[in-house]
């Protein structure tokens, strides 16, 4: 089975494709299975690399609360063991705080960046529970795909949702301020009724130096899931329009 350990956790991965590397991150609660879509479509021109964290799919999980600190460790140790000094990378939700945090702590390690859905801190997020916002029959199926996957099954899904609560609580706090010295090429994505607030997307754009930004039609937070097709083909374009102006490969 295609297993890496990562900082002291046996972790499931995948790799598919050929070209210049891409990395999925995955959001919170979630599995590679919400990206599948999206790494099919890249994977015709891009060596598409994608982990599931501690906790996650078909990963255990470790002691201790989650943070995204710990996120962002884990995420490098994963470039690391894949021998990668450097990679586009396409995160969803958790996914793409992830993505925030090291494209401005970590420019080194990224070529460029497609953060979709994310907040800068618990503010941004809305809160009145609109099922546009998100829609309860995609939320159940992947619960349940995650407990299918799960090596603890449905009682780890339970434990591993009530750490992802605490965490979206109290983290993450990012002040806009700091986005300003991301210098990859950045494509912000989020969905017209996401939870994140469109108002709060819109920081997150116009503090990237030269971020574009893609608010997808009639979409919530799981616009991944619920317009695949169209996700895929604005993240391809955006990565086909920075790899044909790059000479790395």
């Amino acid at each position: 089975m295609p297993y890496l350990r990562l900082r002291g956790v046996e972790s499931y991965h995948e790799v598919a494709g050929d070209g210049p590397p891409v990395v999925l991150l995955h959001g919170g609660g979630c599995s590679l299975e919400e990206l599948r879509p999206l790494a099919e479509s890249l994977g015709g021109a891009y060596r598409v690399h994608a982990a599931e964290r501690p906790g996650h799919g078909r990963t255990p999980d470790r002691e201790g609360p989650y943070s995204y600190a710990e996120a962002v460790a884990d995420t490098l140790a994963y470039l690391d063991a894949l021998g990668l000094a450097d990679a586009h990378l396409v995160g969803f939700s958790d996914g793409a705080i992830i993505g925030l945090l090291l494209a401005r702590d970590h420019p080194g390690r990224v070529r460029s960046l497609v953060p979709i859905a994310a907040n800068l801190d618990p503010g941004g997020l809305r809160t009145d529970g609109s099922e546009r916002a998100m829609p309860t029959g995609l939320a159940h199926e992947i619960e349940v795909r995650n407990a299918a996957l799960s090596p603890g099954g449905a009682e780890l899904v339970a434990r591993v949702e009530g750490k992802l609560h605490a965490l979206w609580e109290v983290e993450p706090r990012i002040p806009a301020t700091s986005l300003a010295t991301i210098t990859a090429p950045t494509l912000v994505m989020a969905g017209q009724h996401d939870l994140v607030a469109l108002e709060h997307t819109a920081l997150i754009a116009r503090s990237v130096p030269g971020a574009e930004l893609c608010i997808v039609p009639g979409t919530g937070h799981l616009l991944v899931v619920e317009r695949p097709a169209f996700v895929s083909y604005v993240v391809r374009g955006f990565l086909d329009t920075v790899c044909a102006g790059s000479p790395i490969s």
